[in-house]
């Protein structure tokens, strides 16, 4: 099975907006399970990405299916949401009723949190830093896969509340369950 996991980073901050479709993206980041790596792409190196998504068997993210995914497709020439994706915050969302920051689940469940902010991110791309922002939304990407990872085999993430560190519970036994068809999604035209 190969596990796609992935975060983007965008022009602009997304909170608020009604239409945030509307901005443009600057990176997308991977770690590709089959390859064991992380890689990195600018806005002018995306059809280097479209084949590596083409044959995930699962995208993984976070506030993906909602952000990053919709965002993408703007870029894409098929349907990413045609790949089956498994969305962290949509899992934590369901089962507490409230969005949590991934920082907040990364710093109670991993102990680590994020290295910076999205708006860290859009200042180093308005001041030509690549460089970090690249290294910013790898980092996000190693955050996500790790909450995964920790979710998959404790059935659990943890987060800070207001009285302390707390637990949710989740069911990630259909995170990975695919229908037989082969990995390639077909989602390209043709």
């Amino acid at each position: 099975m190969r596990k796609i996991v992935f975060d983007i980073e965008t022009t602009g901050e997304a909170f608020g907006q009604p239409d945030f479709t509307n901005q443009e993206l600057t990176v997308v980041s991977i770690w590709d399970s089959q390859t064991k790596k992380f890689s990195s792409y600018f806005k002018d190196e995306l059809p280097k990405l479209w084949g590596i998504l083409e044959r995930a068997d699962i995208l993984i993210g976070y506030n993906s299916d909602h952000f990053d995914i919709p965002i993408l497709n703007k870029y894409y020439p098929g349907d990413l949401t045609k790949i089956k994706s498994v969305d962290l915050l949509k899992e934590v969302r369901a089962v507490l009723g409230r969005r949590l920051k991934l920082d907040n689940i990364a710093q109670a469940t991993l102990g680590e949190g994020k290295i910076a902010s999205g708006l860290d991110a859009v200042k180093w791309f308005e001041q030509g830093e690549l460089e970090k922002l690249r290294e910013y939304c790898e980092a996000d990407v190693k955050v996500t896969r790790d909450i995964y990872d920790y979710a998959r085999k404790n059935k659990s993430l943890k987060y800070k509340d207001f009285d302390g560190v707390r637990e949710v519970k989740l069911d990630p036994s259909q995170w990975e369950v695919v229908d037989d068809a082969p990995a390639l999604t077909h989602t390209l035209p043709f």
